[in-house]
């Protein structure tokens, strides 16, 4: 199979994902197309890792799941905070929480 149809599709899954970033106002949503656009970049850097005949590309993908495993973490309890104080997931009223 062609390299190209794999960046084709790493291209389409970032669109995607940063599509549903700038239009939803659900944090969950918006937070599963962060890691949306995490895991294209990750078939991008394979892909490329691939093409070249090293494995530069597939080391910095295996640290990029490293980080987006610690982003998951911290950003769903910043979630859940937010949902039990406020009862919702929306992005729009998390600057109410100033005091």
């Amino acid at each position: 199979m062609n390299p190209v149809y794999y960046l084709y599709l790493a291209a389409l899954l970032f669109t995607i994902g940063a599509a549903g970033v700038l239009i939803r106002r659900n944090a969950i949503v918006m937070f599963m197309c962060i890691e949306l656009m995490l895991n294209a970049c990750n078939l991008a850097f394979v892909t490329f890792s691939r093409m070249h005949g090293n494995l530069d590309g597939q080391i910095i993908a295996f640290f990029t799941m490293v980080v987006a495993a610690a982003e998951v973490v911290v950003g769903l309890a910043i979630i859940v905070s937010i949902f039990r104080t406020r009862h919702t997931a929306s992005v729009d009223d998390a600057s109410l929480m100033k005091l």
